[in-house]
């Protein structure tokens, strides 16, 4: 069995769409579960409570750890030190191996490529939260408590990707008529992965037994895309003259008294007003695989 924590987000619905290929056997795991394929099993559980994650996860061989909590450095700091133990402690119960789906805020602010090597250098709350919960996964898999790996992403994009940002700034306005924004300098390099190869990289790792006790990179496209880059090819799609219209980061902070998520991202900025690169080539050698170009995600995201 394959039981996916935090079912029906946008990376547990492209896992899932992508596991069945390798395995029937899946369990849907959240406070409203969904099918995904004919064959789901659903196990209505809330993350935050122990009883009900070890039982989603009994019987189970790989449990993935895909949830998203609201995006609040409380809600963080509160929730994902407990969701990641009751994750932890339910897979050491039942001898399951646990596979955690992250992002680059342990990183902190990178001068070149982040790799998996990269060392964790947080700079802002949510960051320290993930540093911390990633922390604590590695720790128990280097003492040999149980089998995991972490997986990590570049900012998304993608088709139903809503939480995105770039589906704020430049998808859902181009649908209603309007300019296209950006966030911080348009011209800074900023990589982005593609949701279907996000769950294409976490399925085939997560039914790979050799992946196991390790940190990958989601597979992500190495070309050296900006804000100009990604607004002008989804104008081209859409057959819009090209605009875009920047908010710096005192932009975003005005905002952010009207907006709570923009109040809630302006300490991450760093990663929009300097050049964000993020590196897939371990998992690119290691599985023979190729990230989808731009321009075909682009476009089936507009669509």
């Amino acid at each position: 069995m394959h039981t996916i924590l935090g079912a029906n987000g946008i990376i547990g619905v492209e896992t899932s769409r992508q596991l069945v290929q390798h395995t029937k056997r899946i369990r849907q795991a959240s406070r409203n579960p969904k099918k995904v394929n004919e064959t789901d099993e659903l196990v209505h559980a809330d993350l935050l409570n122990y009883a009900q994650t070890e039982k989603a996860v009994a019987g189970s061989e790989v449990v993935y750890l895909l949830a998203g909590l609201k995006y609040d450095t409380k809600v963080w700091q509160r929730d994902w030190p407990v969701v990641m133990k009751n994750a932890i402690d339910a897979c050491k119960k039942h001898n399951a191996k646990l596979v955690f789906f992250d992002n680059v805020y342990a990183y902190g602010k990178v001068t070149g490529p982040m790799t998996e090597q990269t060392p964790f250098n947080p700079c802002s709350k949510k960051g320290e939260v993930r540093a911390r919960i990633a922390t604590h996964l590695l720790e128990e898999i280097k003492a040999n408590n149980l089998a995991g790996m972490i997986i990590r992403a570049a900012d998304f994009y993608g088709p139903g990707a809503l939480l995105s940002l770039t589906h704020a700034t430049v998808t859902a306005r181009l649908r209603a008529g309007k300019g296209a924004q950006w966030i911080g300098d348009p011209k800074a390099v900023h990589t982005f992965t593609y949701t279907p190869d996000a769950g294409k990289t976490v399925a085939m790792l997560g039914t790979t037994s050799s992946a196991f006790n390790q940190t990958w990179h989601a597979l992500t496209s190495k070309f050296e895309m900006t804000g100009e880059h990604y607004v002008r090819m989804a104008c081209e799609i859409t057959k819009r003259k090209y605009a875009i219209q920047a908010m710096p980061k005192w932009g975003v902070g005005l905002l952010g008294v009207f907006v709570p998520v923009l109040r809630e991202f302006v300490e991450m900025m760093y990663q929009f007003e300097s050049d964000y690169r993020f590196d897939s080539t371990k998992f690119e050698q290691a599985f023979n695989q190729q990230a989808t170009e731009y321009r075909v995600g682009i476009e089936a995201t507009l669509q």
